[in-house]
């Protein structure tokens, strides 16, 4: 296997692994989880359900990754975003849980009418995870385009759910980082560089007055900061900083997404975001077969990243 395609499956499914090690410790706080630290994959917990269940960040994932195979197109993302919701479309255990409710509004809005790239909210409270979650799959589509064409991708697909600027960058920073590791950059020159991208694309126009936010993400000193400084609950900044953070302070994917999800709080998606980074870095081969095997509809996501990589390789 070509290791662009090592790269392109590790970060999928290692996004989906570092999900599911986090669903069952969701919402436990860093101190307690440091009395009994996640270090396999477990079940039931938070959410009572089995080990190898996903959350909402591998399902929109996937219906993302299943919408791509046929192009981008916001109306159709949109639509299986619904279906997601409404039907269980790409749900691990045949039903969604734990849907946030800028997510869940925004889905609403869509079933009504409302076009798609319009539908996310723009206060404040639209500053969550569920844009961020997602990225990834359009990350490593966009990967060789000019970074223009991979933001407005980006910038276009978070609108769905989350169009507060914040969470906008939030996913475009994300997607810097992944095009850098998918090139190959080791961690802390992806981050470098990432830095220097998010700048030059986000600091005029309507993006400027939320640079100041991305501070501790562009001064190059976010691996130096102690974990008590690392905050991992449910904003897209948090979150971010957390992942990337976990990244730059290990050495090995299951050393940095059992880091992540150790952190406590929102361990679903920080586990997702930590993984994808790590999973496109290290390759497929180190996320471990064992935790990949224990997912839930393990074989139909196999087919559906099978065809994304595939696909990928005979885009021009």
């Amino acid at each position: 296997m070509p290791f662009l395609n090592e790269r392109i499956l590790g970060g999928l499914w290692g996004a989906a692994v570092g999900d599911a090690l986090g669903v069952p410790v969701e919402f436990l706080s860093r101190e307690e989880l440091g009395g009994n630290p996640v270090k396999d994959m477990r079940g039931f917990g938070t959410h009572n359900q089995p080990p190898g269940t996903w959350s909402d960040d591998t399902s929109l994932m996937l219906c993302t990754v299943e919408s791509l195979l046929g192009g981008f197109d916001t109306t159709d993302l949109g639509q299986r975003f619904v279906a997601w919701q409404g039907q269980g479309h790409w749900t691990a255990q045949g039903e969604p849980f734990d849907i946030n409710l800028a997510t869940c509004d925004a889905l609403l809005r869509i079933e009504a009418g409302t076009p798609p790239e319009l539908a996310g909210g723009t206060d404040e409270l639209s500053n969550g995870t569920g844009s961020l979650m997602r990225v990834l799959p359009i990350a490593l589509w966009r990967a060789e385009s000019p970074m223009e064409d991979l933001l407005d991708a980006v910038h276009r697909a978070a609108s769905l759910t989350h169009r507060h600027p914040r969470a906008v960058m939030a996913g475009g920073y994300y997607a810097l980082l992944l095009r850098s590791l998918h090139a190959g950059l080791p961690p802390f020159e992806a981050y470098r560089k990432a830095g220097m991208e998010f700048r030059r694309s986000y600091g005029h126009g309507q993006w400027a007055d939320q640079l100041a936010h991305f501070h501790r993400l562009l001064t190059g000193d976010l691996p130096q900061l102690p974990e008590e400084e690392i905050r991992s609950g449910g904003h897209t900044l948090h979150t971010l900083e957390a992942g990337l953070w976990c990244l730059l302070n290990t050495r090995r994917y299951t050393e940095c997404v059992l880091r992540a999800v150790n952190l406590g709080d929102d361990t679903d998606t920080t586990g997702a975001v930590a993984g994808g980074l790590a999973g496109v870095h290290y390759g497929l081969k180190e996320v471990p077969a064992h935790w990949r095997e224990q997912l839930a509809r393990q074989d139909e996501m196999a087919g559906l990243f099978a065809r994304f990589a595939e696909s990928l390789e005979k885009m021009p």
